[in-house]
């Protein structure tokens, strides 16, 4: 049983065939998926969770809860309405984490100051409804600025609840991810893992304990490298986690039941809404 921890279900590359992509993820073991709900801006959180109620009970699919965010590019959508909306979201018991939320200073979507004051609203309600946050942190030319900016935040703001998260498609180095741990942050690795170019993640995903990792597909986008190219798809999250159980000698089984066991930690779904 594996977990695809972050895809976007509610991409419109699926609507052609949405439900056999659901089907070929079972029928690769991949029993759960966690569906962002950034869509294409604020307005747009909610398919996400509609997918997750469009899809619940079917038989021969992974269960699929949701989360809600505003990404760093659509900071400067990120009025009241969108933040109520937001946190009407974070009400709803599919939604069980807020995100993607962070910085992004690659693209430069929205001025950094913009994206620091949106992030700490996110967390301020994230805290309020007890939902775990889901990170996107990407610096200029991968280099550690926002990942700075990024701790500065979360010491002063996400600390002191307790309530963890998901750094997303990791791509810092040790000391980044060092201090994701610290902070009760699971490390979650997605397809760019495989990639040949890759060596430098290779060695920090070794370090991290087997207690604290993740995998995910971070779908549509990032097909691990077999599949390079091509649209990525849940199914294929089978191909990260077995090179991320390389990197940590253990066998595949061991990795889908640790990814498991990691996830359901940081959200105990099981227990408190059953089949919803």
């Amino acid at each position: 049983m594996l977990i695809d921890s972050h895809a976007h279900l509610d991409s419109p590359r699926y609507d052609a065939d949405r439900e056999a992509m659901l089907s070929r993820a079972w029928s690769a073991g991949v029993r759960t998926i966690l569906s962002i709900g950034i869509g294409e801006g604020p307005a747009e959180m909610h398919q996400a969770l509609d997918i997750c109620r469009e899809f619940s009970g079917r038989p021969n699919l992974p269960t699929i809860y949701a989360s809600a965010g505003i990404y760093p590019h659509s900071s400067t959508e990120a009025d009241d309405d969108a933040l109520a909306r937001l946190d009407a979201l974070l009400a709803m018991p599919e939604v069980i984490a807020c995100g993607e939320i962070g910085f992004d200073y690659y693209h430069e979507g929205a001025p950094r100051d913009v994206q620091r004051k949106v992030l700490i609203r996110q967390l301020e309600i994230a805290a309020a409804r007890k939902r775990p946050i889901l990170i996107h942190c990407r610096g200029t030319n991968e280099s550690a600025d926002a990942w700075d900016d990024l701790f500065l935040v979360l010491e002063e703001h996400w600390r002191s609840t307790s309530l963890g998260g998901i750094m997303h498609c990791f791509g810092g180095g040790w000391e980044q991810a060092r201090h994701s741990l610290e902070l009760g942050f699971l490390v979650s690795f997605a397809g760019n893992l495989t990639y040949p170019k890759a060596q430098p993640l290779r060695d920090v995903a070794a370090r991290v304990p087997m207690n604290a990792v993740l995998v995910e597909t971070d779908a549509p986008w990032l097909a691990p490298g077999p599949s390079r190219g091509q649209r990525n798809e849940p199914a294929f999250v089978v191909q990260t986690a077995q090179t991320l159980a390389q990197l940590l000698n253990v066998s595949s089984d061991e990795i889908a039941t640790a990814t498991t066991e990691n996830f359901f930690r940081l959200f105990p779904v099981r227990q408190n809404m059953g089949n919803y």
